[in-house]
């Protein structure tokens, strides 16, 4: 099995260093890089070419929706998972409609966000 190759873009420096630990834990996802804000993450995009990218909702700069369109306007074929602590109704329509094809809160189990980020690779 190929694992998924994953891009991390979280304001929270300690929450991102977290969710590298974890999935290095896992054969099913590679994390190819990581980024602290939307800005940071185009170029990485573009170099890294990841199959996913998990990126928060709420950061400095772009916000989730808004990294989301420049991210799929640069690499189309990448798919997005918002991941947030909390998001209204308006913000998870707004990523969705931004591209994403999910949104997941931080306090989902674990397991259900590499099922999500699979699932993502997949579509």
């Amino acid at each position: 099995m190929t694992p998924v190759r994953v891009l991390l873009v979280e304001d929270n420096d300690t929450f991102r260093e977290t969710l590298e630990l974890l999935f290095g834990l896992r054969e099913e996802i590679e994390v190819v890089g990581s980024a602290s804000s939307g800005d940071k993450a185009l170029p990485l995009v573009t170099e890294l070419e990841p199959d996913v990218v998990v990126m928060d909702y709420r950061m400095p700069g772009l916000n989730g929706a808004e990294a989301t369109r420049a991210v799929l306007a640069s690499c189309p074929r990448t798919r997005i998972v918002c991941l947030s602590a909390s998001v209204t109704v308006d913000e998870v329509n707004e990523v969705l409609r931004a591209g994403a094809v999910a949104c997941v809160t931080k306090d989902e189990d674990f397991d259900r966000l590499v099922s999500t980020i699979q699932e993502a690779a997949a579509a």
